[in-house]
């Protein structure tokens, strides 16, 4: 008869056939249980044989000293190239992620088509309640819950993920080629000033901390290694406490009448990080079996939220003559119905099963170039939604409703391609060569 057993991978053991006949050649079985988990067993036989100590629980937790040591040896095998080139081969991610990218995506483009083609300010009014603002306003609220949305992702797959150089080279080698492949016509036909000033600059991507998002989001980028030791030496309760502090921090404090907050996107998104990570970490405490369906219904009230306090203030303002913003609860990413919306859609969509969908994916992979190349610069949206766009001189078209949409749909469907053509071709030359050299070296 032998000693002990660890059962896997279930906490609780569903097979009692198996169970009780594991009995008769184990003296103790374990399962193993994570800390925050305090009562592991909850059918009648397992909790018989933890009573009559047979059945017990091994308990782990992230700090643990053979998790850390496991943890060191699992990454060091999983970063070797046979395995990344097996993986690469053989996961298919699933789409529901994807599919809120592109979504995310699009909200983003839409709020660029309202706020930076002057129709804020100059067309709409907003302090003139009728269909036609109500429309425009609605429409072009989503920009800064969409970037929350975006970091959300973000933030979950790289909390258990590594930085890589080839991830790194990545990330920069886009954000290099939109910013040449984008100005060079614009100086060439001489719809910008060139100076080598200005050619030395796009060699420099971080050119603006405060709320430049391709210059915050590098910068972020780069501190996720130390917030992953962060989050990883601290424990459930500590990690609530610091996301509970953060969103006073940023959120409430908005909220106090004579508060305020100077925004700073680059620790913002650490903020955001913290709460995808402890979604990522901590899904016990999080959701349910039911959670899709909670989560739905919690994102429809929260949208619902968003857009009673925007069509509410535009009507305040008309009746009242105020000059309330009507997007004071949206109106940057740490306001509390923008982050509110951007969380539970997350959830939403996180326990959404949507298997793998390769023309979602691949949709999907573009997202971050989509916004290189619409939102590259002031002269871009200049060109882009004012003079060919031209959302003011549309907006008192009969078919306003329809021309918006299809619009941001254009838009979004010729960067997506364009990216796609990048990825399939620039980026798939230059890492196969970059591949190739390294493997001759070694």
């Amino acid at each position: 008869m032998f000693s002990r057993a660890l059962y896997y991978p279930t906490i609780d053991i569903k097979n009692e056939a198996w169970l009780k006949s594991a009995v008769l050649y184990w003296d103790r079985i374990e399962t193993i249980v994570p800390e925050s988990i305090q009562q592991p067993y909850q059918r009648r036989t397992t909790r018989a044989l933890e009573d009559s100590g047979i059945l017990f629980p091994h308990w782990v937790n992230p700090n643990s000293e053979e998790v850390r040591g496991l943890e060191l040896d699992v990454a060091t095998y999983l970063n070797t190239k046979a395995v990344e080139k097996q993986s690469l081969k053989d996961y298919k991610r699933n789409s529901n992620l994807e599919l809120y990218r592109i979504i995310t995506m699009l909200a983003i483009v839409a709020h660029h088509y309202v706020v930076n083609s002057g129709l804020i300010g100059g067309a709409i009014s907003c302090d003139d309640f009728n269909t036609r603002n109500v429309f425009f306003l609605l429409f072009g609220m989503w920009g800064k819950t969409g970037i929350n949305c975006f970091v959300l992702i973000t933030g979950y797959f790289m909390c258990t993920s590594q930085i890589t150089l080839r991830k790194f080279l990545k990330l920069m080698l886009q954000i290099e080629f939109y910013a040449f492949v984008i100005s060079l016509p614009f100086w060439f036909y001489h719809y910008e000033g060139f100076s080598m000033k200005d050619l030395v600059l796009l060699l420099i991507p971080v050119t603006m901390v405060s709320d430049w998002f391709t210059s915050c989001f590098i910068l972020f980028w780069l501190t996720i290694p130390f917030l992953n030791v962060l989050i990883r030496n601290m424990d459930r309760k500590m990690h609530l406490r610091l996301i509970a502090l953060c969103l006073f921090i940023y959120t409430a404090v908005l909220y106090i009448p004579t508060g305020g907050v100077r925004m700073n996107y680059v620790s913002w998104f650490m903020v955001l990080y913290f709460i995808s990570s402890y979604i990522r970490l901590y899904p016990e405490y999080i959701y349910r079996s039911n959670s899709t369906k909670t989560w739905g219904w919690l994102s429809f009230a929260a949208v619902l939220l968003a857009v009673g306090s925007v069509v509410f203030l535009l009507w305040r303002n008309d009746v009242y003559e105020r000059t309330k913003q009507v997007y004071f609860f949206v109106s940057d990413s740490n306001a509390i119905l923008a982050l509110l919306v951007g969380v539970t859609t997350f959830m939403f969509f996180k326990n959404l099963r949507i298997p793998h969908n390769k023309f979602i994916n691949a949709v999907g992979g573009t997202t971050f170039g989509i916004l290189l190349i619409h939102a590259h610069s002031d002269v871009m949206r200049h060109w882009l939604w004012r003079d060919t766009v031209d959302c003011v001189g549309h907006y008192s078209d009969a078919y306003y409703y329809l021309y918006a949409p299809v619009a941001v749909l254009c838009i979004f469907a010729v960067c997506s391609c364009i990216d796609y053509i990048r990825i399939n071709t620039l980026e798939t030359w230059v890492f196969h060569y970059l591949d190739s050299k390294c493997q001759n070296k070694v």
